[in-house]
């Protein structure tokens, strides 16, 4: 993609900038909801237990039974982001998912001051679940500096979320097909009865029945239920790194239609937050897949405001394990 200087991705993250404010507050949505979103109010909103040790708990549940990787992302650097000034804003986190995380028990969190300096200073957070550790994550704090150096790629030209259906409507849309079997209405109620804290828009939705072959690029638009409104640019990234894993890496099954998974799991996922931005505003959610192999998946991401300014970059690489599709018939 062509670079793009023309955008000001280097506004300090701590400030929203004239224009997107402006925007936001004449905005009718936002005047007519002032509903806190449940990110803040419980999936993030940890509990203190000693200095640099956090308690978390659970509110969305996958299918699979298993923590949400998104939530334990947010939740660490949340942890992490207490520890640190209010001067100094994350600019990058890396993270390994060592053990599947249990939906019934809160998870503690542990944080290492690794290091303070002027400019940088890094935490290094363990995410423990009876005795054990399931994750571990080290992030990086920046104090705003300014630089000559600005570029970014362009944005993906696409429809407003204004012109695109949720993907409760598009589950709905699915559900009026009056040849659609009773066991297929099933598994789309349950889509419809799970209570994710984010709504999705998407660009360009995969085939529900899946008989067509994709190229591995996903493009939805994307923010947090509720209002979050101006606040710390720390919370806003925890928000983001909640969302950064949702339906990320299945982006790379994209190409297959004629395999299903049967077991799916995040290994590593990474950050790199460029620009300010506010996670309960609609961002483009830019995905694709350039590898897969060995029974892994690889994906990268950006996170694009509204206004074409680069947000966050995201990469992650899972276990996907498949098997053939008995039967592509769903009617």
């Amino acid at each position: 993609m062509a670079s793009s200087p023309s955008v000001n991705q280097d506004e300090p993250l701590n400030s929203m900038g004239k224009d997107a404010v402006a925007e936001k507050e004449n905005d009718p949505e936002e005047e007519k909801s002032d509903l806190r979103s449940v990110l803040v109010t419980s999936v993030l909103n940890l509990e203190k237990l000693e200095t640099d040790l956090y308690r978390g708990t659970h509110h969305w549940v996958p299918r699979t039974r298993r923590l949400f990787g998104g939530q334990i992302i947010g939740q660490a650097l949340v942890a992490a982001a207490k520890s640190v000034e209010d001067s100094f804003f994350v600019h990058s986190l890396h993270c390994y998912f060592v053990r599947a995380g249990d939906p019934k028990v809160p998870v503690v969190y542990q944080v290492d001051r690794s290091r303070d300096g002027r400019s940088f200073c890094v935490r290094s957070v363990k995410a423990v679940q009876h005795g054990q550790t399931i994750f571990i994550c080290q992030a990086s704090f920046q104090h705003v500096q300014p630089s000559p150096l600005k570029h970014q790629f362009s944005m993906p030209a696409v429809p407003p979320p204004e012109e695109l259906l949720t993907g409760e409507e598009l589950i709905q849309k699915y559900l009026s097909d009056p040849n659609i079997t009773e066991k297929f209405k099933l598994g789309l109620n349950n889509f419809l009865a799970e209570e994710v804290p984010i709504e999705i828009k998407p660009v360009n939705p995969p085939d529900f029945y899946q008989r067509v072959v994709m190229e591995p690029k996903k493009l939805f638009w994307v923010r947090a239920r509720g209002h979050i409104g101006e606040c710390d640019m720390k919370l806003h990234c925890c928000v983001a790194a909640y969302v950064s894993d949702f339906s990320f890496l299945t982006t790379a099954l994209m190409p297959y239609p004629h395999l299903r998974p049967h077991f799916t799991a995040s290994l590593d996922h990474a950050m790199w937050f460029h620009s300010n931005f506010r996670s309960d505003e609609w961002m483009l959610y830019e995905c694709e897949s350039p590898w897969a192999g060995v029974s892994r998946g690889f994906v990268q991401g950006r996170l694009w405001r509204r206004d074409g300014v680069l947000a966050v970059t995201c990469a992650q690489e899972g276990v996907l394990r498949v098997k053939p599709v008995q039967s592509l018939s769903k009617l």
